[in-house]
């Protein structure tokens, strides 16, 4: 069972010394339950010792309290598990504290938007409650889950306010419409050329629809946070309350804008966010810095890292504007030979790719299509092929559609895919009969063959999109179930302990902080999640599991209520 180990003749070389961190610090033993170190060899042990922020032993029950002392605070687990903290490996912090400010336009089961019309009606209840004049902006939607399959357009808009300039953005994130208000304060009208990287969506005549893919996005996407202070303190407030009752201890801000990486740090720093933060800098930022147009804070934790620089290469698979090979099982209406299509052309991909590698940059690129990931791959070769560099650890982000000779190529490059293994669950269904056939999908976040070819990656729920939910997505990388029961690509199926792993130890060797977090080891941060049950116990029912407790630094930083 991955490695597990049991017993005291076996745990003799895992049962360490106290670390000594000064007189007077508080020990405390977690007892009586099961505690899965996710080491190098996965042990799962009796008992885990804690002293001030940091483990201090790991063995048998008998081994810890001796270890502990007379004095020592004892928890009883009570047949509970302990695993470490999950570790997000790429997400959009503090993104799903930001949609409780937003008029939430998801379908089930996130939501209960399931019409045209119901969507309109949300939209209407959050307007009378915004000034005229100012943004009014719903998050969620999915064109493929509403009765009519379609996006709304700037006319359905349109009837909800035309006194309020007006946008909902696609539940992937890569796609935007906006009313009438919208394209006029934006300056945009028929004339207005496609930005490159992007497209406006047009109707028979030529007039702009409202609908905007990928780069077209932009400036609605800058609305998002464009929030007063005390929206911003209550965001920050909400997403850290989330990822904490979710067992989440080190969160992430992929692709973050320059002027939000301070405000993190300090925020941070005040202690508003309760998680540790990775700040991933959106591309662009780095661009300013190596002009010299801009400096970063220093960062070097405990609490708040600057990690790999992002780049977007292409959409979302669900959008219709992922990247791929071959076209789409069911194309766009008119175009029977569509393949998406590149955010980023393949040779300034390349050039930027090269650029940040040689500064010294680790880089992460988002790839879903595998027309995509290929122009990734061919990007990271060339880099390093000019600028040799050891311990690089590249990331594909996503991954989704990844072939089994790209990972090869990963396994070779030493490239780190990130699957966002939820895809599985969320639109695994659609992905089945609407965008890439049976075939493909069941190749999708293809986590058993990377395993086979000895890639190692990780899963990430990429929050907001869906929402943070570690023990969901472990259980999908498991079970790989629809919404619909069906399972969509059984042979991709990993075991739980494959699974925690890819949330836990090996999310933080990505951002290079394995040294610090990500297993339940002497010295590390006593960072931990105490489970309902073990997810080993019953793989099928592990979204059943509950968040008991949330353990930072040694200290309790969430407990559910009974």
């Amino acid at each position: 069972m991955d490695g597990l180990v049991r017993g005291s003749g076996a745990l003799a070389a895992l049962l360490v010394a106290a670390v000594v961190v000064g007189c007077g610090v508080d020990r405390a033993v977690y007892r009586g339950g099961t505690v899965l170190t996710m080491n190098a060899t996965d042990d799962v042990v009796e008992a885990i010792g804690v002293e001030g922020d940091r483990i201090g032993a790991v063995g048998t029950a008998e081994e810890v309290l001796a270890w502990a002392g007379a004095t020592a605070r004892i928890v009883e687990l009570d047949g509970k598990a302990v695993v470490p903290g999950f570790v997000d490996a790429h997400g959009h912090f503090p993104g799903e504290g930001a949609l409780h400010t937003r008029v939430d336009l998801n379908a089930p089961p996130i939501g209960d938007v399931e019409t045209l019309a119901d969507l309109q009606a949300r939209l209407r209840a959050g307007a009378a409650t915004v000034p005229e004049g100012e943004w009014l902006i719903g998050v969620g939607y999915d064109d493929t889950l509403l009765a009519e399959l379609r996006h709304p357009t700037r006319h359905d808009l349109d009837a909800v306010t035309r006194s309020h300039p007006l946008a909902v953005l696609h539940v992937s994130g890569h796609l935007a419409v906006v009313n009438s208000l919208a394209l006029e304060q934006a300056g945009l009208d028929r004339d207005s050329p496609d930005p490159e990287g992007g497209v406006r969506r047009r109707d028979a005549d030529g007039e702009l629809t409202g609908v905007l893919e990928e780069s077209a996005t932009h400036f609605v996407q800058a609305q998002l946070f464009e929030v007063g202070l005390l929206d911003s303190l209550q965001i920050v407030r909400e997403a850290s309350r989330l990822a904490l009752s979710r067992g989440v201890t080190t969160v992430q801000s992929g692709g973050t804008p320059g002027g939000l990486i301070a405000p993190l740090q300090w925020t941070s720093r005040l202690g508003l966010i309760e998680p540790r933060i990775v700040v991933w800098p959106a591309a662009e930022v780095i661009d300013e810095v190596l002009a010299g147009e801009r400096t970063l804070p220093q960062a070097s934790g405990p609490d708040f890292w600057l990690g790999a620089v992002k780049l977007i290469a292409d959409g979302s698979i669900q959008g219709y504007t992922g990247y791929l090979s071959e076209p789409y099982h069911v194309p766009p209406p008119g175009d029977l030979g569509f393949r998406g299509y590149p955010v980023i052309p393949r040779d300034e991909l390349r050039e930027r790719v090269t650029r940040y590698h040689a500064a010294g940059w680790q880089v992460a690129v988002h790839g879903n299509g595998d027309a995509s990931i290929e122009d990734i791959l061919d990007a990271f070769e060339h880099a390093f092929q000019l600028h040799p560099r050891s311990d690089a650890r590249p990331i594909v982000i996503h991954a989704q559609m990844t072939r089994p000779d790209q990972l090869d190529r990963m396994a070779r490059l030493e490239v780190l895919p990130s699957f966002f293994s939820l895809h599985t669950f969320y639109w695994g269904d659609r992905h089945r009969t609407l965008f890439m056939g049976p075939e493909r999908a069941a190749r999708m976040s293809p986590a058993a063959t990377a395993l086979a070819k000895g890639v190692r990656f990780t899963i990430h729920c990429d929050s907001p999109v869906v929402p943070l939910e570690p023990l969901r997505l472990v259980w999908a990388a498991v079970n790989r179930r629809t919404r619909s029961g069906v399972t969509v690509g059984p042979d991709e199926r990993i075991s739980p302990m494959q699974a925690l792993r890819a949330t836990t130890i090996d999310a933080a060797y990505s951002m290079r902080l394995e040294d610090h977090l990500g297993s339940l080891e002497v010295g590390k941060f006593a960072d931990l999640a105490i489970l309902s049950a073990s997810p080993l116990d019953e793989p099928a029912t592990i979204d059943h599991l509950r968040v008991v407790e949330t353990v930072r630094g040694g200290q309790s930083v969430y407990r559910a209520s009974d």
